[in-house]
């Protein structure tokens, strides 16, 4: 069945579900009648079922996180935000651009821990950073003489073209 996106199971509901099928089972009630009334399969109450035998009760209980454990503590996040922060400048890369593949490199340096790029990205957007584009200007750019520029010699310029009658060289026109 699963969730819908953005949704977390609760796993305290989980446990209480799992619980009331072991009651129900426990009364004798026919674990597809179970299932209806839960809301859930037939093969979980099936595989309650079976727990419940091999262990008891405390078969049903929750046996903690599930799923793949993170890569990184909410302490050695802060530690990578504040790297991704400082710059790729102060570890030696010569753009000031974080790519996912530097990112990375990073995770893998400074904590020991190898992470995928997509992985990365995913990480990323757990940290609230989001994909940048870099303002395509160069760095011996000079604001004063464009404004120069485009206030007095641009405007002489464009004057200069109107006044001039170009012809069209244009071999489809007769002249």
């Amino acid at each position: 069945m699963g969730n819908p996106k953005g949704v977390r199971r609760d796993f305290d509901e989980l446990e209480r579900r799992r619980i009331e099928a072991g009651r129900l089972l426990e009364k004798g009630v026919a674990q597809a009648q179970i299932a209806r009334d839960l809301g859930v399969t037939r093969q979980s109450v099936s595989r309650w079922a079976a727990a419940r035998e091999m262990a008891g009760s405390s078969g049903l209980r929750a046996t903690g996180y599930r799923g793949r454990r993170p890569g990184l503590t909410e302490a050695e996040l802060g530690r990578l935000e504040k790297i991704l922060v400082a710059g790729p400048e102060v570890l030696g890369y010569t753009t000031s651009l974080w790519t996912l593949k530097r990112v990375r490199a990073v995770i893998e340096e400074t904590f020991g821990r190898v992470y995928s790029t997509s992985n990365v990205w995913c990480l990323l957007q757990r940290l609230r950073w989001s994909c940048q584009r870099p303002e395509g200007r160069a760095r011996e750019r000079n604001e004063e003489q464009i404004r120069h520029w485009k206030r007095k010699r641009w405007p002489a310029i464009k004057r200069g073209l109107s006044a001039r009658a170009v012809r069209s060289s244009s071999l489809t026109r007769a002249d």
